[in-house]
Order: structure tokens, then sequence, then C-alpha cells
């Protein structure tokens, strides 16, 4: 199962890979998002792949929302919850149900850069290297047990924009690889 936000780009890629039969042992159960209108969801929907939306902005609370979020999820038994652009923290109910399994990707090499600005943070400081990171997430922001990393150098002349598009690119790589080893595992 794959939660989305925004465009779906690394979603796009475990489609492609999919169909490709780059990952035999993988089928995407489902699509989730926050918020309707995605385009994640039309991408989706286009590869024949059931979509839905629990729509934050639709329950009164957080916690109602990551109930619901929770309760649909598992409607599906999935082996992982990959965390694809998905720009919502969920709560205790939610990790707890999918303790170990819930993947995340991240624009750093954590544990640096943690948060929703990673590329802006790295930037920022001043680092010459960054990259990205694919994790088990847990309670806490961008923390969890560490699967796999890459590193992206930094050039003078990157923009916020130019950087992340160049890790978006190894991000995509490394969770495909990612799912293909997990996939083996189970």
């Amino acid at each position: 199962m794959v939660l989305v936000s925004g465009t779906g780009s690394n979603l796009q890629a475990v489609i492609d890979a999919v169909q490709a039969g780059e990952l035999p042992n993988v089928d995407i159960a489902a699509v989730g998002a926050d918020k309707h209108d995605t385009y994640g969801v039309q991408r989706s929907a286009e590869a024949g792949i059931e979509t839905f939306v629990v729509n934050f902005k639709d329950y009164e609370d957080r916690k109602d929302w990551n109930h619901a979020l929770t309760e649909k999820c598992l409607s599906y038994a999935p082996d992982y919850v990959v965390s694809s652009g998905f720009m919502r923290i969920v709560g205790e109910e939610f990790i707890n149900a999918f303790d170990g399994t819930y993947i995340n990707t991240h624009p750093a090499l954590l544990p640096s850069f943690p948060g929703a600005h990673g590329v802006r943070d790295a930037l920022a400081y001043g680092v010459k290297v960054t990259g990205c990171t694919v994790h088990i997430a847990d309670a806490g922001v961008d923390t969890g047990p560490i699967l796999r990393q890459e590193a992206v150098a930094i050039d003078d002349a990157d923009t916020e924009d130019t950087l992340h598009e160049r890790i978006k690119v190894v991000e995509r790589r490394l969770l495909i690889a990612t799912l293909a080893d997990l996939a083996k595992s189970k």
C-alpha cells in the first residue's frame, strides 16, 4: 500500500517497476491520499490500482483522521505501507498498527536534517553532501531504523528545486531496491 499527498513521482516509479517485472513479488494493494485531487491518486487510478482518500479536512481533529486512516489502511491488510511523499504526520494508533512496516523516504541523510524541509535545511547549513534515506517510520520525526541511504553531492549552483530533483532520482531507485529486498524476505 502506498500513501501520497502530491504528484506521486515515487509512486509512479514503483508502478513502473512493478509493471516492468522489476518487482515481481510486489503488489500495490491500494493507494491512499490525505486530500482530494492529488496527481498521485490519478496516477494510481490510471494504472488500475484501487484508490481512496481520507481527507484530513473532513475530520474534527487529527485523532479522528488518524483513526479513519488507520482503519482504512488495515482493511487492505498490507505487508508494508509506503509513505511516498505523504506529508502528514500519522499518530500513535497508526504507528502501532503498522509497527516495523511503515516505510518512509526522506530527502536527507538521516539523522541529519529531519523534518519537512530537509533539502532547504541542508543548503542553509552549507553542507557539501546530502542525500536520501529510506527508513522504517516510528513515532519520532524522521527517526526509526535506516534501511538504505545514498549521498548526493551539492553543486555550488544548486537551488532547493534543482537539488531536490536530483535527490528524487536517487530516492526512487533506493525505494525500489528496498521494496525488492523486503519482498524477498516475506
